[in-house]
């Protein structure tokens, strides 16, 4: 059964286009949890926590011992992500395992919006395939440790309420540099999350998808690779690049200590 992955649009689409699939057919629109609220579920509440004396690993380039180092070897160049399996211990097991397997070798970025986010992780090519390392998909894990900041990694999704099990091997790294930290509420963001959103990223996303990397080096590439040349695909979305840019393969620089 084909399944699309879907990610909400940019400001500039919101109103014409529901995105992160091939076939948009719905908003991912989600309500937005409160800083206080679980990881995982809207619904049950944690402890208030003074989001400001928070661990922020995004902002460190550093790759601490808790934390895992790859390196995307792409047909534009490479790029190397460190992840979070403190924060999103299954999406990073998920990608690590699929990593070593190969699943991602010769993969296609088959989505790729300039100013939003470039997509892959479909062996099919087209954004409707792949399966997680469990063959059965799992629930977003949400953390307010973690951002859509440019360059995060995040796991794809369809537009399923957030609760709902839904993310396979499809993933996005953002792309956007823009100003985003207009708007931004202290009582939902980090002081440090807003300044850094300054720099660019889509805090729309955020609370409604597993950020679990952060790109360290090669923005250089993922520019590049943002900036392919792209036509409209079978939904009308203008996403679909017009030449194969491709996962050569992905290398497993540092594990994580546990």
């Amino acid at each position: 059964m084909k399944r699309n992955k879907l990610i909400i649009s940019s400001a500039a689409l919101l109103l014409s286009v529901a995105l992160l699939g091939a076939c948009g057919n719905g908003s991912t629109k989600e309500t937005k949890p409160k800083s206080g609220d679980t990881a995982q579920s809207s619904t049950e509440k944690k402890e208030k926590v003074d989001i400001n004396k928070l661990e922020l690993p995004q902002l460190n380039k550093e790759v601490a011992e808790n934390e895992a180092l790859v390196e995307m070897v792409t047909s534009e160049g490479n790029i190397k992500i460190k992840l979070f399996p403190e924060q999103a211990p299954k999406a990073v097991e998920n990608f690590m395992t699929h990593a070593k397997d190969g699943y991602y070798n010769g993969v296609k970025f088959h989505r790729i919006m300039d100013e939003f986010m470039i997509q892959s992780g479909d062996p099919k090519g087209d954004g409707t395939g792949g399966e997680s390392i469990w063959k059965e998909e799992f629930a977003p894990e949400i953390s307010n440790q973690l951002y859509h900041l440019d360059g995060a990694l995040a796991m794809a999704r369809t537009n399923a309420p957030v609760t709902e099990k839904t993310q396979g091997s499809q993933f996005y790294i953002v792309h956007n540099t823009e100003d985003k930290s207009d708007g931004l509420l202290s009582e939902d963001y980090p002081d440090k999350i807003i300044e850094a959103y300054k720099k660019g990223g889509t805090p729309m996303l955020d609370f409604n998808y597993s950020v679990f990397g952060q790109v360290i080096e090669g923005m250089d590439t993922v520019d590049k690779i943002a900036k392919t040349e792209v036509k409209a695909g079978p939904s009308g979305e203008a996403s679909t690049p017009t030449k194969d840019v491709k996962i050569e393969k992905i290398n497993i620089l540092k594990e994580a200590k546990k």
